[in-house]
């Protein structure tokens, strides 16, 4: 049987979940969900799995390239205000805001650009037949849910030493009772954790939700988790007996 080949009564396509306290006001439901473990797959990820999983039998490399060569051409060909069709889902350029008369000129500022993407049915039957798999409540000390990188404009991908970054998630508040200097944030080597950095400038916000600060110089290409180590307790006035380490699902790269 060919690798590509599903075995019958097996689903092709499986999510996990975890459920997480909704804390959202006036609305159902006791939990909201995030996938678990999920990771950004690069185009050479995806032509590698292309390989491994199924009877693809093209080179590995000339199929990169040619990936590569394709989405260069369709951004070229979508930013010069064409539609393109992908047989999945449709993508376009908008341009937002409003102009006063046909004099005016094209202003970034007041007429942003954006990417718009219109789902078609091929790949709604396929998101219709994805099993969805609930791993269980996760754990209510908190989590990290995403980080930003302001320097390359990415969520949950890469990180830029000495650039601001924006960690979202639940009870992230860094604090200590006085006697645990190692409370903070940390970024570290997923493959050497002796790698750990520690943000040490002023965080710009600390708060249950969100923290803002400046990422450390981080010297060696690797891949990063973050780790934030605190003694929050979800009150401003008890801490934790002793500090929790909250671990991101996802790695960062540094390029």
């Amino acid at each position: 049987m060919a690798s590509s080949e599903v075995k019958k009564g097996d689903a092709r396509h499986s999510i996990r979940i975890k459920l997480y306290p909704n804390y959202l006001p006036k609305a159902e439901g006791k939990y909201i969900s995030r996938t678990h473990n999920q990771k950004k797959m690069s185009i050479e990820a995806v032509c590698k799995e292309l390989k491994n999983r199924t009877s693809y039998e093209g080179d590995y490399n000339s199929t990169v390239k040619a990936v590569k060569a394709y989405f260069d051409e369709a951004i070229y060909q979508i930013c010069n205000g064409h539609s393109v069709n992908t047989g999945f889902f449709t993508i376009h350029v908008k341009v937002g805001g409003t102009f006063n008369s046909k004099r005016d000129s094209h202003d970034s500022g007041k007429n942003p650009l954006s990417a718009r993407f219109r789902v078609l049915h091929e790949l709604l039957r396929i998101m219709n037949e994805t099993e969805v798999e609930i791993e269980g409540v996760a754990d209510t000390n908190g989590y990290i849910d995403e980080f930003f990188d302001a320097h390359s404009q990415t969520t949950n991908e890469e990180i830029s030493g000495s650039n601001q970054f924006f960690i979202t998630g639940d009870k992230i508040k860094v604090v200590d009772d006085g006697n645990n200097p190692g409370c903070g944030i940390y970024f570290v080597d997923t493959k050497d954790p002796s790698n750990r950095r520690k943000v040490t400038s002023f965080l710009i916000e600390n708060s249950p939700s969100k923290v803002i600060g400046l990422t450390p110089m981080l010297i060696a290409p690797a891949n990063y988790r973050v780790e934030v180590v605190t003694q929050f307790n979800g009150s401003s006035n008890t801490f934790l007996k002793q500090p929790k380490t909250l671990v991101s699902d996802f790695e960062l790269a540094i390029k």
